[in-house]
């Protein structure tokens, strides 16, 4: 059995979500927006749409906790009237052994004083207001029982049906980001191919919210090859920490600096550089476009550019080196390195 109780903020929030994100225009409606701005505002889209969904499963969890307690409860009302049923029984039988179908003329006949007369009529008198009593509340717990459970299945079929439409919803942005990625990375294959950037593409950044000086390159993090590892495509050991993201995750600039190279072509396909305050350098990889050019002051956690899978790359991630110079061969191990700069990673 399912409780009534709802979160009162949940469902207004939810439609308002829904409301929002059907709103939007479609791709067809922004050609001039271009696709990398199509992805970044899916995947912000898609991020909304998880959220909201997740937030109507752990509702529907705590609906199902809320139902078992309900469901405790109505097992104790049943018990009740189960009990009451046999209040009623027992007071029955008692009226039956003691004399309580006596007419009263016979009971007035039959008594040795008016004081025996009295006490035998207060006696039946306080039968049959138990009697009343127990038929009263035994209406009223059954009344009670019927309610609760109306109203826990309505409440339910309300959950199920606004989580079904989020799920709806959710499927349907993951659908066109799918389809944008793909169209994304197209555009940097072909970038990389003729060996001539498209330069950068100038994204709406969001609200930057970090307070510290550095912060890891993507959120959420999924490590996969780390550095100095060994593989097929590195012609010694893996010079940096790999991030297994989806292609359009937007990439942050570790620290604030200053952009010192944003190339395409070759082993690292779509990359940028930035120089740090201190003598150390970031390098990005393996990106599908850039949102910065060359000579750009960023600052941290700044949106920098959108993974992708270009040069020698096997998926879907982005390649994070940290270096003490701007080229290649000089690169340290990149989380020990964010670790003494209070950025724990993995």
């Amino acid at each position: 059995m399912r409780s009534s109780r709802r979160h009162p903020l949940l469902v207004p929030v939810l439609l308002c979500a829904l409301a929002v994100l059907a709103a939007r225009p479609g791709d067809e409606d922004q050609p001039a927006a271009g696709i990398s701005a199509q992805v970044a505002r899916l995947y912000q889209d898609a991020a909304l749409a998880t959220q909201q969904y997740e937030a109507g499963r752990r509702e529907a969890d705590a609906q199902r906790a809320r139902a078992q307690q309900v469901e405790a409860q109505l097992d104790g009302e049943r018990r009740e009237i189960a009990r009451l049923h046999e209040d009623l029984g027992r007071i029955a039988r008692a009226q039956y052994r003691s004399g309580g179908g006596i007419p009263m003329a016979a009971r007035i006949i039959l008594a040795d004083s008016p004081e025996d007369l009295m006490r035998d009529q207060h006696v039946f008198s306080q039968a049959d207001l138990a009697v009343g009593n127990a038929l009263g509340r035994s209406h009223r717990a059954e009344v009670r029982l019927a309610g609760d459970e109306a109203k826990a299945a309505s409440a339910w079929r309300t959950l199920e049906k606004r989580n079904a439409e989020l799920a709806e919803l959710k499927q349907g942005i993951q659908r066109r980001l799918d389809e944008a990625r793909g169209q994304l990375q197209g555009q940097a294959d072909a970038s990389v191919t003729a060996g001539s950037c498209r330069g950068a593409v100038r994204l709406d950044q969001p609200p930057n919210r970090v307070t510290e000086p550095w912060v890891e390159p993507v959120e959420p993090v999924e490590l996969s090859a780390g550095f100095g590892s060994g593989g097929s495509r590195w012609a010694n050991r893996h010079t940096g920490q790999d991030f297994a993201v989806p292609i359009g995750t937007p990439v942050r600039a570790a620290g604030a600096g200053r952009v010192v190279r944003v190339s395409c072509g070759g082993a690292f396909g779509i990359e940028i550089v930035i120089e740090h305050p201190g003598g150390y350098y970031t390098q990005y990889a393996h990106l599908a476009a850039v949102t910065v050019d060359q000579g750009d002051r960023v600052t941290t956690g700044q949106w920098i550019a959108q993974s992708g899978t270009t040069g020698n790359s096997t998926g879907p991630h982005l390649h994070f080196e940290v270096r003490v110079t701007p080229d290649m061969g000089s690169a340290v191990d990149p989380l020990p390195w964010l670790a003494q700069r209070g950025v724990s990673v993995g």
